[in-house]
């Protein structure tokens, strides 16, 4: 025991001293002060400057959503292949596995991920995991945890590492108090949803960290996103994709909303785009942390007209399901996003004809198609 302590006390002189230049470096205030979790007194820190010139290190969570692996194939075409890490809780399919860096990472393990952030020297963060409003509806206490203590760590490890850290909202952050033709981007928000409840808790939560800590937040209120690489995943838009594989395989669809329910909509080449676009705006061009987004607004009856130009003998049904129906009903018909149009300069591609032909060109090798066309 003795030895131990002359040792200890040989170990903690060295350490003090400053003889040789290469002592303990003290680590700025930022890197540990800015987050509001205590951070343990024995952590270790290695600081790594960047140059304006170095592409970022990302870190996709959720990432085998409906958003995650295009936005992934994006930034690696952007920044390099390994430059992009995809995360997730699910095994993703060989042709995702194989295409860059993939990693588990389950964001209510808080340690876990300020371990995958640290070792992988992480700059970017772009935070998908989510339940949605139909899901969410289904099971509120695990959407709760996911998209509000989920939110929290991400919170906390993006504060403490001082990343630039994205957070997509939605028009389900709206509730049938506010204005729906056109939602501008600051009005009443009162949803009816746990998701929605938690996209407007991540918003003001982001915006806070943005004020009190300094943190980059960034965020984005998505319309309803339209993808032909991705099957229909329990949202309440999610009847724009169905509609396009259930032309193909059996000529019949049947819709679970009204034929006249307007909600905003995209195609998430647009999607993906906008997201890109904002995280690399300058900070001094952004006048807000969260912005509305839009490229189209339709009805099922108006999207069924043009699908049927590819498909004549689609024959649509409507069996309204209550719940999303009360769901669509409560959200924005119209997104105003001149904001973000004249603050970093969004501009869409894609128009409701070009939606449904680009569509059908990934999706319609089917036989109807062919003849149609």
């Amino acid at each position: 025991m003795p030895i131990i302590r002359n040792l200890g006390r040989a170990a903690s002189q060295l350490l003090q001293s400053s003889g040789c230049g290469c002592g303990v470096s003290l680590v700025p205030a930022r890197a540990i002060g800015v987050s509001p979790r205590q951070v343990a007194s024995d952590a270790s820190f290695h600081s790594v400057t960047f140059s304006e010139s170095d592409h970022p290190r990302v870190l996709i969570t959720g990432g085998l959503g409906q958003l995650g692996v295009g936005l992934a194939k994006l930034l690696r075409k952007r920044f390099g292949k390994n430059n992009v890490i995809l995360s997730d809780i699910r095994k993703p399919a060989d042709n995702v596995f194989y295409s860059g860096p993939f990693i588990f990472a389950d964001i209510l393990d808080y340690k876990n991920l300020r371990e995958i952030v640290v070792n992988n020297r992480i700059t970017w963060l772009f935070h998908y995991s989510a339940l949605l409003s139909a899901v969410g509806e289904a099971n509120v206490p695990l959407a709760r945890a996911v998209n509000i203590t989920g939110l929290h760590n991400v919170l906390d490890i993006a504060a403490e590492h001082n990343l630039r850290l994205f957070v997509p909202s939605t028009i389900g952050a709206f509730g049938p108090t506010s204005p729906r033709d056109p939602t501008p981007d600051i009005c009443v928000q009162r949803p009816r949803t746990i998701y929605g409840v938690s996209k407007v808790h991540a918003e003001l939560m982001g915006e806070y960290y943005h004020y009190r800590y300094g943190l980059d937040f960034r965020c984005l209120r998505y319309p309803g996103i339209i993808s032909a690489d991705s099957q229909p995943g329990g949202g309440t838009t999610d009847y724009a994709v169905k509609i396009f594989h259930d032309a193909i395989k059996s000529g019949k669809f049947k819709c679970y909303l009204r034929p006249d329910t307007r909600l905003p909509m995209m195609y998430i080449d647009d999607c993906l785009k906008a997201t890109l676009e904002v995280m690399e705006a300058p900070a001094e061009a952004l006048t807000m942390r969260t912005y509305n987004i839009n490229a189209m607004s339709f009805t099922p009856e108006e999207l069924a007209q043009e699908v049927q130009k590819y498909v004549p003998e689609l024959q649509v049904t409507y069996n309204v399901d209550q719940v999303r129906q009360a769901i669509a009903d409560s959200w924005p018909m119209n997104f105003d996003d001149s904001n973000a149009r004249r603050d970093w300069g969004w501009k869409h591609d894609y128009d409701l004809p070009e939606l449904v032909t680009t569509m059908f060109s990934y999706l319609g090798s089917d036989s109807r198609i062919a003849q149609a066309n």
